[in-house]
């Protein structure tokens, strides 16, 4: 999984192959093969082994408010993503049906219950929360392009606001004018800012 990471990481998804990994841990493809049947297989072995590093213990402690646990899931999430920009598309490129995506739902799902959503609220309120997560993400980490992953936000912004300055005040003035908000649309206050958004709204449910 190490080895499948990394090679994500440095190459995206078409690098982390069988024989990729092969090469890499130094054995034949065969090898490979007893634990990884197929790349399918590889693809949904980095999604659980992700999110099997996520701490779902922030759902237990139901004496802390619903919504502060959602939005620490929603902060790691985050975190532990743009770490891995590759892993993104593999998130949002199939059913997250794996054992720990599953966990990671049902929790999500348990704690909008807490909220005070009905059992089909709280399923569509889950989905509206991983549709803004790891859109906002892969967004975010698609920007980033080929700049180093470790890349502080405040560099990130400053890139942005360098090229958002040039925009035309007489054509796009509303733009030109909200440069600096836009800069910052990659950074935690952004993300915080419309998870709180999406929070009110279903508490007002």
């Amino acid at each position: 999984m190490e080895a499948a990471l990394d090679l994500l990481d440095e190459g995206g998804v078409s690098a982390a192959s069988v024989r990729g990994i092969a090469a890499r841990v130094g054995v034949a493809p065969n090898a490979v093969y007893t634990y990884f049947p197929d790349k399918a297989a590889v693809v949904k072995a980095i999604v659980e082994h992700l999110l099997g590093q996520v701490d779902l213990a922030v759902f237990s402690n139901r004496n802390v408010p619903w919504r502060q646990r959602i939005e620490s899931l929603a902060l790691e999430l985050r975190e532990r993503l743009t770490a891995h920009p590759g892993a993104v598309n593999l998130m949002i490129g199939g059913p997250m049906d794996g054992p720990r995506a599953l966990a990671l739902n049902e929790h999500l799902m348990e704690t909008l219950r807490d909220s005070g959503l009905d059992a089909g609220e709280a399923a569509k309120a889950s989905y509206l929360l991983i549709v803004y997560v790891f859109g906002a993400i892969a967004l975010e980490t698609a920007e980033q392009g080929d700049r180093p992953k470790e890349t502080p936000e405040d560099e990130r912004i400053a890139s942005r606001l360098a090229g958002f300055s040039a925009i035309p005040v007489s054509s796009y003035p509303l733009s030109a004018g909200a440069a600096g908000i836009m800069a910052e649309y990659v950074s935690t206050r952004q993300y915080t800012w419309g998870l709180h958004r999406i929070l009110d709204g279903i508490a007002r449910e």
